[in-house]
């Protein structure tokens, strides 16, 4: 099976093997937005991948995130385990997610989508839509959830459902949990690749490049291991310190978009453009928020030595090929950000029960291992992070389809 990475999907040359199994475009008859869903797989009748909302999204961008859904499903993959991998699927909706209308737009959107979410898609929040906005519409669609779709493959869905409202219902700390493991696992991906390249958590810096749900959590994880976390970035700009920020009172009172609350930062604490984001000194760089946020003309700003992408492609090909000249290495989003979608599989299907106590060690151990498998690899045969994440979601892919069917 030939593919593309998620990232170079834009710029490559399309086979039949490399297409997508099914794509639509929709168009608001009410207002400009324009919608799109790629299914990139299909495993048991099933693909899975969120839904995201910003102005500018294209269907190269939404081929991209699928593709990098299948991914993140195939890496996941252990024989013999409860939650047997989907396939990869992507929506999104080209439109401004803080637009009074964009509620009523999204609305639309999964309207039109309402039979695919019953039988094809499970779906969930991403950039500019939140889990709680979408579970107030399907109601009135006659859906009973998001991940309704997997329903047809999981042995009891009641018990299912009863895992995930535990998961769903519990907090640490003031948080949800389910706002806080993508980004655990972001931090323990971190963690792995700082341990592989011998930075010490306590003398090591961060900027955190989007302070929502994933961003968030990982400064927290981060900060909790010892890193200083010195500079956050939001919409309204740059907060920064290089003593490190208070990212517990910060996290505690950011808005329901992400946005640091300015009147609770600290005397030392200073205040600087969005364009100064690169410019802060740290060693690990975790771009969180929007996608293609580090190109061929930003990238030599980089002053970090290690990057984890807590977003979906934050970082381009041509960008990546600098960065990785100049001996910067950087954690794929398939890899690194992959514990949210692995998550609420292994709730939904069994592997954990849906407390946080299950829910951490079963992210630590498992993202920690597929880093250092991908290091492994990486070092064996001399290739980038990417490359080897890459070949080994690739090997899992062919096994998964060996074994399942795709209907």
């Amino acid at each position: 099976m030939s593919m593309t990475l998620p990232n170079a999907i834009e710029s490559a040359g399309k086979t039949r093997d490399d297409n997508a199994f099914f794509e639509v475009v929709w168009r608001d008859t009410e207002s400009e937005a324009t919608g799109y869903l790629v299914i990139d797989r299909l495993f048991r009748g099933i693909a899975s991948g969120g839904l995201r909302m910003r102005a500018g999204c294209s269907l190269d961008e939404v081929r991209g995130l699928a593709r990098g859904m299948t991914l993140k499903e195939s890496i996941h993959y252990e024989p013999g385990a409860q939650y047997v991998p989907l396939g990869g699927a992507k929506g999104g909706i080209d439109f401004d997610p803080y637009h009074t209308d964009a509620d009523a737009v999204l609305a639309r959107f999964l309207q039109a989508m309402a039979p695919l979410i019953a039988t094809r898609w499970t779906m969930g929040e991403d950039f500019g839509v939140q889990q709680a906005t979408i579970d107030g519409i399907l109601p009135g669609l006659d859906l009973t959830s998001s991940i309704q779709a997997a329903e047809q493959v999981v042995d009891d869905p009641r018990a299912a459902q009863a895992r995930m409202h535990t998961a769903f219902s519990s907090v640490v700390d003031e948080v949800s949990l389910d706002e806080l493991v993508g980004g655990y696992g972001v931090a323990q991906s971190a963690l792995a690749a700082m341990r592989r390249r011998g930075m010490d958590p306590v003398t090591s810096t961060a900027v955190i490049q989007g302070f929502g749900s994933m961003g968030g959590a990982t400064a927290r994880y981060l900060a909790e291991a010892g890193v200083r976390i010195v500079g956050i970035v939001d919409v309204e700009g740059v907060v920064a310190n290089p003593d490190g920020l208070d990212v517990e009172t910060l996290l505690r009172s950011r808005s329901a978009k992400g946005s640091v609350d300015r009147s609770r930062l600290r005397e030392h604490d200073t205040q600087r453009p969005t364009s100064d984001w690169l410019a802060i000194d740290a060693d690990i760089l975790v771009p969180a928020s929007v996608s293609y946020c580090i190109n061929e003309d930003n990238q030599a700003d980089v002053r970090a030595r290690l990057i984890v992408e807590a977003a979906n492609m934050p970082v381009t090909p041509e960008a990546e090929i600098h960065l990785t000249a100049r001996g910067v290495d950087v954690s794929p989003d398939f890899v690194a950000n992959s514990a949210t979608n692995a998550w609420w599989w292994w709730v939904f299907f069994g592997d954990v029960d849906g407390t946080p106590e299950q829910s951490f060690v079963k992210i630590a151990d498992r993202l920690t291992a597929l880093s250092d498998e991908m290091f492994d690899r990486a070092a064996e045969q001399n290739i980038s992070l990417r490359a080897a994440a890459f070949a080994l979601a690739s090997c899992r892919l062919d096994e998964i389809s060996n074994d399942f069917p795709t209907y």
